[in-house]
């Protein structure tokens, strides 16, 4: 498993070298953006904003009033303790304990559905972005665009790519016969 990884990293290294001396030997013009400043300042960005940050409030109620019943119970069952039946105590313990087991489903069910609803919601802004980001990439003449958020590549020249070239020479090191010694 080591040795993969070894060899992953080599092969990047190898593409990131490569890429640089394409870079280099073309004069390719780049440029930069930042999604989380377009998330933060666009209209639509503060809409996603303010509708993510509208469900977790609406989950963390939730768990707040599935909090205030817990400790009522508890609460409950603190006073009367001396003059309930040890089967009425018995049954308030149980309650309390359903509403634990309730409590705990509810985070992962608020936890999984504010994941899907921010998936969604910044999926669709990304797929309303990368057109506008590919006319701007023309506009400027540009041949790649880094996002400065995600440290990764919005577009590129497809005359950059060397992943065809690097896959063909590597196919051609490991047909050719090993050297003899």
């Amino acid at each position: 498993m080591r040795q993969h990884a070894r060899i992953f990293a080599l092969v990047a290294a190898v593409a990131a070298g490569l890429a640089g001396v394409a870079l280099a030997q073309e004069g390719s013009k780049l440029g930069m953006i930042n999604s989380q400043e377009v998330l933060e300042k666009s209209s639509e960005g503060k809409k996603a904003i303010a509708q993510l940050q509208a469900a977790d409030k609406k989950y963390t109620d939730d768990l707040t009033r599935l909090d205030d019943q817990i400790k009522q119970l508890q609460n409950r069952l603190t006073a009367q303790r001396i003059t309930l039946t040890a089967e009425a105590a018995a049954g308030i313990q149980a309650d309390a304990q359903k509403k634990q087991t309730d409590r705990q489903r509810a985070v992962e069910d608020a936890s999984r559905a504010m994941q899907e609803l921010q998936a969604k919601t910044l999926s669709q802004i990304q797929a309303d972005l990368i057109p506008l980001i590919e006319q701007l990439r023309k506009d400027k003449g540009l041949d790649i665009i880094f996002d400065l958020t995600k440290s990764g590549t919005v577009f590129f020249n497809p005359a950059l790519d060397l992943t065809g070239e690097l896959v063909r020479r590597y196919d051609a090191l490991k047909a050719a016969p090993p050297v003899k010694k």
